[in-house]
């Protein structure tokens, strides 16, 4: 099997950036496999993964990768890093539950940090989360809202994940819902 690589990279949004990035990977003799990025506030973030298209020069290719990341910084001003993936023992998909959190209420510091800290400490594992704040129409109030993708183990009741989530609700004063 392949190494896998994840590069991770930002910086101030600009056209071109993507392009830089895959460059690098495809003139290295790599497969872009998966990725995702975003824009917040002005800045560009990326995560990539990706692989050699033929075994047996990870050593060398994690080092070569490593200088192209230290040359993009100095010429393109894009700050990133790899690193190898390593995989654990996917879960089947019998062994949790998927849903989806919804939460939404009045900006506050602590939000995303009890709600991942109250997954965290119920073993369920977050598989992506988007957040932002938008102001309210009316009031101009800043409302947060968090989507979170949650992987449920089988052993934990969903009726009870909901129950304490309405405990975080109230000491946060949000609603959440999950579907």
């Amino acid at each position: 099997m392949l190494k896998k690589f994840v590069l991770t990279a930002f910086c101030k949004d600009r056209p071109g950036i993507v392009a830089d990035l895959s460059e690098v990977i495809y003139k290295n003799g790599c497969n872009l496999e998966d990725s995702t990025m975003t824009h917040l506030a002005g800045e560009f973030a990326i995560i990539l993964l990706f692989s050699p298209l033929s075994a047996g020069e990870e050593t060398d290719l994690e080092e070569r990768l490593s200088q192209e990341c230290r040359r993009l910084e100095r010429e393109k001003g894009i700050t990133a890093f790899i690193r190898p993936a390593t995989y654990a023992e996917r879960k089947t998909k019998t062994d949790y539950h998927t849903n989806n959190l919804y939460v939404e209420g009045q900006d506050h510091a602590g939000i995303v940090y009890k709600v991942s800290r109250f997954l965290a400490d119920n073993d369920i594992n977050i598989a992506s989360l988007k957040s932002e704040v938008k102001f309210s129409p009316e009031s101009g109030a800043a409302i947060y809202s968090l989507s979170i993708s949650v992987e449920i183990p089988q052993s934990l009741s969903l009726k009870t994940v909901e129950q304490r989530l309405h405990q975080i609700e109230d000491q946060l004063n949000v609603n959440i819902t999950m579907e």
